[in-house]
């Protein structure tokens, strides 16, 4: 029995069941829902809000047993996120953001955090991307403080938010896996572009994306990524 993908299975039905009942004509988006109809990404361009939802990010920590999972949650309308949760059930943190900020156990966060690429931790995408730009990463990687990866992007936007990492710089973008914590980031003062520094467009089939701590960092490692 494959536990992990009946439980990827089991929570994303659960939501599906739950969360449209909130609000009334409401869209449903899920990661395991996507694998059987793509479609249902036009829900983003309707008129109707939609529920995004990533049952379990970080499914391998979660098969071992790691902490290192979350579920994730959005809700947007007419090509705007609304609101975005992040829970994590091993240790039972909880954050979300809204209109007015990102919130971590009912206290407001802003990201104070500034830091130079030399001194940046954080993640780098390390498929999906086109050869030249594949190039380019992977002369820059050495210039960063530190790179290494959570194997759930979920807990480093998480991390982003708290200050205990800095920036992910990403390729391939599935809308459940970055909606909930580009918008937690962005609410307490971090940043996201894509490479044309133009924010997150989780409505259309992007990608390249860079979520960080500050505008400045995102821009610098931008420039870094240029000028080779």
């Amino acid at each position: 029995i494959d536990i992990v993908t009946d439980v990827d299975i089991a929570v994303e039905l659960e939501l599906s069941k739950i969360l449209p009942r909130l609000i009334e004509n409401s869209n449903f988006i899920g990661e395991e829902t996507y694998s059987k109809d793509s479609s249902i990404l036009n829900y983003y361009l309707s008129e109707n809000y939609c529920w995004t939802v990533d049952p379990i990010d970080g499914t391998n920590n979660f098969a071992k047993s790691k902490e290192r999972f979350a579920v994730m949650v959005a809700l947007t309308k007419n090509k705007k996120i609304i609101q975005s949760f992040i829970y994590k059930p091993m240790s039972k943190e909880f954050m979300y953001a809204d209109h007015s900020g990102t919130y971590f156990d009912e206290k407001k966060i802003n990201i104070k955090k500034k830091i130079s690429v030399e001194n940046a931790i954080g993640s780098i995408s390390t498929k999906y991307w086109d050869e030249l730009k594949k190039e380019k990463i992977i002369s820059v990687k050495d210039t960063f403080g530190q790179i290494n990866s959570y194997g759930s992007i979920g807990c480093e936007y998480f991390d982003i938010t708290l200050g205990r990492r800095d920036f992910a710089l990403l390729s391939r973008l599935y809308p459940w896996d970055h909606i909930p914590g580009v918008y937690i980031v962005r609410q307490a003062g971090g940043h996201d572009c894509h490479f044309d520094k133009i924010e997150y467009k989780f409505y259309e089939n992007s990608k390249n994306l860079i979520v960080s701590n500050s505008m400045n960092l995102n821009y610098d490692i931008l420039n870094l990524i240029e000028e080779k």
